[in-house]
């Protein structure tokens, strides 16, 4: 199954079989859920709260349909909790915009107090097409 979501599958399917162009984003972010309510249309309860922002995600070449983040991406809590973070997605904009990934689930839910920083290391996120 393919990490890309129905909106991704979409662009790819219109740009390589029917001449349909696509301008892939200039940057991409990483979104951060505490719940999911359609995992490949890109739709939960994404964080909001705590002074929360999308943060750019940077990707290596890939291997085999394979990539993982090419550096550390980290979100820090200020002024309030975000609660429990579940699940992770990638998007095409730093707000609103449209889900590249599914959103996936994380190796261990982590509650994200006030002052707290959660930090996915370098090669902590993949990306599969399969």
């Amino acid at each position: 199954m393919s990490d890309f979501s129905n909106y991704a599958e979409g662009k790819i399917v219109e740009h390589l079989l029917r001449n349909v162009a696509y301008t892939s984003p200039t940057t991409v972010y990483l979104a951060l859920f505490t719940a999911v309510s359609d995992a490949e249309a890109g739709t939960g309860t994404e964080v909001s709260t705590g002074g929360y922002a999308r943060q750019a995600i940077t990707f290596g070449a890939h291997t085999n349909g394979a990539v993982s983040n090419s550096s550390p991406v980290s979100f820090t809590a200020s002024g309030a909790n975000y609660g429990t973070v579940t699940h992770s997605a990638i998007f095409d904009a730093a707000t609103v915009g449209n889900a590249l990934s599914t959103i996936k689930a994380l190796a261990a839910s982590r509650v994200v107090n006030d002052g707290d920083t959660l930090t996915f290391a370098t090669g902590d996120i993949d990306f599969v097409v399969a």
